[in-house]
Formats: structure tokens, sequence, C-alpha cells
């Protein structure tokens, strides 16, 4: 199985070639306001400028503005939007750009319905739920709540490290491993060799 990889809150160039050298598949930037990994608008297309072709570009909102995703849309153009806060799906698919639908997982919340109507062509990313925090909580949830039968692509977060992935994988089987403050030696700041253990622990 090859699970893809993806690098987020990534926050300068530098870490973005770093992460392709080391295997990455997906580099994400966040342009949320309260992250802590949060880079401004010339920051990130630098950072998306470095992205290799065959890389994935992923660009990170929470509760954005129409103008401010069309701004990003005709800016920064990434491979995909990731949309992470409370966005509907009719506001999702207006853009008819492609997008990946992060869901954060409430202890009551059905699955079914929190994907229905999503056109997230870029599948379906499952994070941890926090009542004050969009992401970046580096808490795991129960993988086990997750369904074996799907017919999109799963992209597994929280709280991942170079320790728990491979256990991870053999959980969930997702398309995609999505990791941030894992491989971090402080917030917004990737350790490159924590990159490359990562990467190599997925891919094997």
């Amino acid at each position: 199985m090859n699970v893809k990889v993806k690098i987020c809150g990534i926050t300068t160039p530098e870490q973005a070639e770093q992460a392709q050298r080391a295997g990455a598949d997906a580099i994400g930037v966040v342009l949320y306001e309260s992250s802590v990994r949060q880079v401004g608008f010339q920051l990130a297309k630098d950072i998306i400028s470095t992205v290799d072709s065959g890389v994935c570009s992923i660009a990170l909102v929470v509760n954005a503005s129409t103008s401010r995703i069309y701004k990003i849309i005709e800016h920064l153009k990434p491979t995909f939007l990731q949309f992470h806060g409370d966005e509907s799906p009719e506001f999702c698919n207006q853009f008819n750009y492609p997008f990946i639908r992060a869901i954060r997982m409430r202890a009551d919340l059905d699955i079914s319905s929190a994907i229905k109507n999503y056109e997230a062509k870029g599948g379906f990313l499952f994070d941890s739920w926090d009542d004050k925090l969009y992401g970046g909580t580096g808490i795991r949830f129960d993988w086990s709540r997750l369904p074996k039968q799907r017919n999109f692509p799963l992209i597994l977060a929280g709280g991942l490290t170079c320790e728990n992935v491979k256990d991870a994988i053999q959980t969930v089987h997702p398309y995609m491993v999505d990791i941030s403050g894992g491989v971090e030696s402080s917030p917004g700041i990737k350790d490159p060799y924590l990159v490359k253990l990562f990467i190599q622990n997925v891919k094997g």
C-alpha cells in the first residue's frame, strides 16, 4: 500500500524544499490568522512556488470570506484548497475548485452526515476535535471510529508521530497521512531529521 505523506504547516520555502527532498507528496501552508503556523500571503506564494510538479500544494483556510478564497485561487493557485473550519457544502462547492474537506472528530459526530454533499475531490481529512482549536492539536482520536468501507480518499491527521504512524496505517489504511506538530522542534519550525524519519516510516 503506497500511502502518501502531507507535511502541513510549512512556514518557509526552505522547509518546503527539505520536505520534498525527503519524499513528501504534499506541502501544506496555513492561511488562518489564529494559527501559530500561519503565513502571510506573499510568504505562502513563495512557499508554493518551490513545490515541484508531482507534489501537491495545499492552502488551508478556516472560515475565510468568499473574496479571500477567490484571491487564494487567483494568486496562489494551490493544487487543493483545504477547508478546515465550519464551512458548509454550499460554500465549499461554489468555487468549482478542487478541495479537501477537514472533518473534526467530535464525540457525537455522524461521519456520513458530516461528509454529505461536499464535492471534495481531494478527499476528506479526519482530525481531532477541540472546541477552541481548528487543527494543530497534537492529539490523536480513536481511529476505530473511521469507516472501513469508503468511496473517497481518506486523509488521517491528528497527533501522528514517527512512533505511531505505522500503527495508524495498519489500523486505518489511509490514502494519505498528514503531520505538522509531530515533526517540529518548535511550533512552525520543522525538524529535517524528524520529517525524513516520518516519511521513511510511512513508505517503509
